[in-house]
Formats: structure tokens, C-alpha cells, sequence
């Protein structure tokens, strides 16, 4: 299982959604607020790429003391239709500075420096210390994740539909299965959301036998499941 810290930075630097939260602040719409690039930095710190006009930007500038305290939200949206889309959300919070001289013309560079971090996910709730945050590594399936659910939803339904075997008796009655879908990947496991609607779905984890690093190593995986099912 993926730590906290593991998770969020996974949440940071993936394609999810994310906002700026500055206290104090209102009537800014969410674009405004949503940077154009993101990354972490050697020492843990989150680089956020914006409009050099955007709210944020004007906020640091003029920031007492040079800090502005603000509260960085991710929001995970499953990238194939299912009940409850929502797969979780990381708030980062701590203080933003600009930093001059990096960002092409046009566009300035943040730096939010992290204070702590929390997450409420599919494996459940944490608390991440600067730290942890700091020395987490994101996970390496981060970047192919979104194509891979998509492909195995479009042109892999039937081998999706043949897991239910792999639930066994009981689970496989909890609910009257209408829909099959890949929900999450990562280097740990498979996890699929069984639904015959909005209010009756459950998800199965399957585990890997041993964590994998590459597309190569997920792909015998994937195989080794969908062969596992039909025997």
C-alpha cells in the first residue's frame, strides 16, 4: 500500500485538477486560481506556473512580509465513467512567495513552500508532514494511468466483466453487476468499480503479486490477471 506522502505527491504531480485557496480572498473564479504547470521542487517545495496578472500572483506580490499563507487543493477525478467520479482530494497548505526570473514573459513562477499536507483517497484518510512529503516518491504509473484506465474501459470490457470471477460467491452477489470499470492503476494493483447504478456499486482491489516499475511489468501483470479470471 502507497504511504500518505506517497499518494499526495502522486496527486501533485499527476494531470488532476488544482486550485489555490487564499484566505480572504473571494470572488475569483476557479480558472483564475488553477495553475498552468506545477512541479516539486530538491527540497520538497511546490513550483505553481500562472498568468503574471492572475489573483494569485497579485496576492504574493503584495503579501505582508513576503508570505502569503494559502492552501493548494487537488481534486482526483476518475478518467472513465462511473458512479461517484470523485476518486480523492490532497490539500497542501503553507506559504507562497514569487520567484522572479524563471517563467517566460507573461507568466511568473510560485513557490509554496509546504507546511503540512493531508489526503482522503480510495485507500483512506492521512496526514503528511513536510518531511514525508519531501522524500515520497510519486508513483511511476502516474503519467500512463489515465490512457491505460481509458483503453482497458473502451476496448477491454469483456475481459473487465470477466474479474467478477475472481470475487468469489459471496462478493460476487453483493451487487446485481450492470457495469465494469477500470477505476484506478497504479504499481500495486488493479482497482474496479462493479455498479448496477449510482447507489449500488462496490469496488475490488486486485494486488499484484510484487509492485511494477514499468509498462513492461504492468502489462504481464494485467495479463497474468485476465488469464487468472477466465481459468
Amino acid at each position: 500500500m502507497p504511504s500518505a506522502a506517497e499518494r499526495t505527491r502522486t496527486l501533485v504531480q499527476s494531470t488532476c485538477s488544482a486550485v489555490l485557496l487564499i484566505p480572504g480572498a473571494s470572488g475569483h473564479r476557479p480558472e483564475q486560481l488553477s495553475p498552468e504547470a506545477r512541479a516539486v521542487g530538491p527540497d520538497g517545495e511546490v513550483f505553481l506556473l500562472f498568468p503574471a496578472d492572475a489573483p494569485p500572483v497579485r496576492a504574493a506580490t503584495h503579501a505582508q512580509d513576503d508570505e502569503l499563507p494559502v492552501v493548494l487543493e487537488l481534486t482526483d477525478v476518475a478518467p472513465v465513467s462511473v458512479p461517484h467520479r470523485i476518486r480523492g482530494r490532497a490539500w497542501i497548505s503553507g506559504w507562497l512567495t514569487c520567484v522572479p526570473g524563471i517563467a517566460e514573459p507573461g507568466r511568473m513562477m510560485l513557490r509554496l513552500e509546504v507546511g503540512a499536507a493531508d489526503v482522503d483517497d480510495l485507500w483512506g484518510c492521512g496526514e503528511v508532514d513536510p518531511e514525508e512529503f519531501a522524500a515520497a516518491v510519486p508513483d511511476p504509473l502516474r503519467v500512463h494511468e489515465t490512457e491505460l484506465l481509458q483503453h482497458l474501459h473502451a476496448a477491454h470490457d469483456d475481459r473487465m466483466r470477466e474479474l467478477t470471477a475472481l470475487l468469489g460467491a459471496h462478493a460476487a452477489t453483493l451487487v446485481p453487476t450492470r457495469d465494469v470499470a477500470p477505476l484506478a492503476l497504479d504499481r500495486f494493483g488493479l482497482r474496479v468499480r462493479f455498479s448496477a447504478g449510482p447507489d449500488a456499486c462496490f469496488d475490488a482491489r486486485f494486488d499484484f503479486p510484487r509492485p511494477v516499475q514499468d509498462l513492461s511489468g504492468l502489462r504481464r501483470e494485467i495479463h497474468r490477471l485476465f488469464e487468472a479470471a477466465r481459468s
